[in-house]
């Protein structure tokens, strides 16, 4: 495969294709590099055509607790009690400023993921 950008699906297609012959080249072979190109591509195009918007502080967190091994008792130290931990995450009760600095320091989650609106069972009903 010619390596250019990638302007339409059909150029999507056959970049990915190409990635998958490619996919377990040597990294210091042409083909190598040709698939580290191709990934450089594939991965600006799908940024601009198919951004994937941010997760909710809530889905979040419940990725980072889950990806990490982390149970509710290790949020309690950011978040608070026992019960705090569940109004958070069953959306009863939102985040305050004080709890998404504790969790950005010391889960090293990025503050802006944290800040978002998200609705809570009270704002839905």
């Amino acid at each position: 495969m010619e390596l250019r950008p990638i302007r339409t699906k059909r150029d999507h297609a056959a970049a990915l294709r190409e990635i998958e012959r490619l996919w377990d080249s040597p990294e210091d072979s042409r083909e190598g590099e040709a698939l580290e190109v191709l990934l450089l591509l594939v991965q600006a195009y799908e940024a601009k055509h198919t951004p994937m918007p941010d997760p909710d502080p809530i889905d979040l967190l419940a990725h980072v607790m889950e990806a990490r091994g982390l149970s509710r008792k290790d949020l309690e130290p950011f978040i608070g009690t026992r019960a705090r931990v569940t109004e958070i995450l069953n959306r009863t009760r939102p985040l305050t400023l004080e709890m998404i600095r504790r969790l950005s320091e010391g889960l090293g989650l990025p503050a802006s993921l944290l800040v978002r609106r998200y609705e809570t069972r009270r704002t839905a009903a």
